[in-house]
């Protein structure tokens, strides 16, 4: 509901979720019914930011770090891995590009004895565009898949990233379709979201009694087969 709190978008959109925990492309139609049409079977794509800035002897957290390291890279030195996007679906993949930086930087270390200021930006730089190009493919792929939308939105601590969010911009541009990347503010709080939420929900006439259980784990669309795995708790996703 995010885009709806920050600049009222109209149902149905395409919402891309880019977080550090999670990953996840929605077809928002209307207030709680949603059609998940793909996501991360693995990492999100803010948890690799995060691992790869600490491979990079980075700060926490890693997408800013990365993000300003990049700047001065070179994206093109190291051939690192676009996850899945050989496959004709809305699913993504970004636990073995970490695994690739990592291997990367131990190579560096191994032939080098460490890693210099340069082969880090250029690392950094060449795990930006990596992931960038994931999610502009499978973007592209998900828009093709929804129905008549009004507009492409993204939200989550990953859509901060510049290039990533001039890009994803730039796929919405292609569709002739409005795009929305709300105000940080509102990714990252999830107060803000929730409360939001509950008042499209109260606008609408629903309510529940003070009897509801809470449940911790609660996919968005209910039909879906989970693609994080299910626990105790239920499926994450």
């Amino acid at each position: 509901m995010t885009p709806r709190m920050s600049d009222g978008m109209k149902f149905p959109y395409l919402l891309l979720l880019v977080s550090g925990g999670h990953c996840q492309f929605i077809e928002v139609k209307d207030v709680g019914t949603y059609r998940r049409l793909g996501g991360t079977i693995d990492d999100a794509p803010g948890e690799a930011f995060d691992k790869t800035a600490k491979s990079l002897g980075l700060g926490y957290p890693g997408g800013p770090a990365i993000e300003a390291l990049a700047e001065t890279g070179d994206p093109d030195r190291f051939n690192f891995p676009r996850p899945l996007t050989d496959r004709d679906d809305c699913n993504m993949s970004f636990s073995g590009l970490k695994t690739a930086i990592r291997r990367a930087v131990d190579q560096l270390q191994q032939d080098k004895g460490g890693i210099t200021t340069t082969d880090k930006a250029d690392l950094a730089a060449g795990f930006q565009a990596a992931v960038k190009d994931v999610l502009i493919i499978k973007s592209r792929k998900a828009l093709e898949l929804t129905d008549q939308v009004t507009g492409f939105a993204v939200a989550g601590g990953v859509a901060a990233n510049k290039a990533i969010g001039t890009a994803l911009r730039e796929v919405a541009q292609d569709r002739n379709l409005s795009f929305v990347q709300p105000p940080m503010k509102y990714c990252t709080d999830n107060a803000a979201m929730i409360a939001f939420a509950g008042a499209e929900q109260f606008l609408r006439g629903k309510r529940d009694g003070m009897d509801l259980k809470a449940r911790p784990r609660w996919p968005l669309d209910p039909d879906a087969v989970p693609i994080l795995g299910a626990g105790k708790k239920g499926a994450k996703a």
